[in-house]
């Protein structure tokens, strides 16, 4: 929902919303402010793809549709390469206990899959397709949409979801703008307010309509700074994603954590590349 009242709605072309997402995940555009340092305990630490899904279709219409066909070609490759994949929750307990006790450690091969948005393909194609692996999901939903928008899931429908506990249900801000571009419009104090509302009223709404804990959010647009992630941490979420091409790191800081952008072009030879370069790599001493 925009200023004004609107739900942003995807278009059958290639919309600004998505081109903007491509962008972002070939590393064409960035958050310098969010460029992570290296921390001091990370060496040989995993490398784990955190795969970030939109919309699924029989045929891919727009630049953020994945054909159905493909995605079932995606799964199947998954399970090829003896791919491990962990709730995105089981990543960010063991990314928060960096040097603690070696229950927090992850399953080798291990590979994370979200969806953002809440379109109705993914309570219609993508959540069947999982349930029958026994995979588990995080959805990052904006309630603006929910049981409001022509392309969203119903309130009903996602409760449904949550009812499984393999799929969780998280943030991705209340009507999805640009966080980013806000602050740079709006007067300090106002963004501050408008930023705060975005992320409280968000939590808020899932929660009460799905009696379940939030605490993980995914930028908008994939942008954030310095500043936003600083008010992520006062409004409870534990850690917040952006987009990126490239797997996540122990070194990535914890309200910048990348994830990669599945989109119709990538095709199984070019997910296993993206794969098998993650699962051999690690965090450099």
């Amino acid at each position: 929902m925009s200023p004004t009242g609107r739900v942003p709605s995807p278009s059958t072309a290639a919309s600004p919303v998505d081109r903007r997402r491509r962008l972002l995940a070939l590393g064409l555009a960035c958050t310098p402010a969010l460029a992570s340092p290296a921390l001091a305990a990370v060496a040989g630490q995993p490398k784990v793809p955190l795969l970030v899904f939109h919309r699924f279709a029989a045929s891919a219409l727009d630049s953020m549709t994945v054909r159905v066909a493909n995605f079932e070609a995606q799964l199947r490759l998954l399970d090829q390469l003896s791919c491990q994949v962990i709730p995105l929750s089981h990543w960010v307990v063991w990314r928060l206990a960096l040097g603690s006790a070696d229950e927090h450690k992850l399953p080798p091969r291990a590979v994370v899959l979200t969806a953002d948005d809440g379109h109705r393909s993914q309570f219609e194609v993508m959540a069947p397709l999982l349930r029958a692996r026994g995979w588990p999901v995080t959805l990052f939903v904006y309630p603006s949409a929910i049981s409001n928008a022509s392309y969203a899931m119903t309130w009903p429908q996602l409760r449904e979801l949550a009812a499984d506990p393999r799929v969780s249900v998280q943030s991705h801000s209340f009507w999805h703008p640009n966080l980013v571009q806000e602050r740079a419009r709006l007067p300090s104090a106002e963004f501050q307010r408008f930023a705060a509302t975005q992320l409280t009223r968000s939590r808020e709404v899932i929660e009460q309509h799905l009696s379940q804990a939030v605490d993980l959010l995914a930028w908008p647009f994939g942008l954030g700074d310095e500043g936003l992630a600083e008010q992520a941490a006062q409004a409870g979420y534990r850690a917040a994603f952006s987009l990126g091409n490239r797997p996540a790191a122990a070194a990535d800081r914890v309200y910048a954590v990348p994830r990669q952008l599945m989109v119709d072009s990538v095709d199984a030879r070019q997910l296993a590349s993206w794969l098998e370069a993650a699962f051999t790599e690690r965090t450099p001493a």
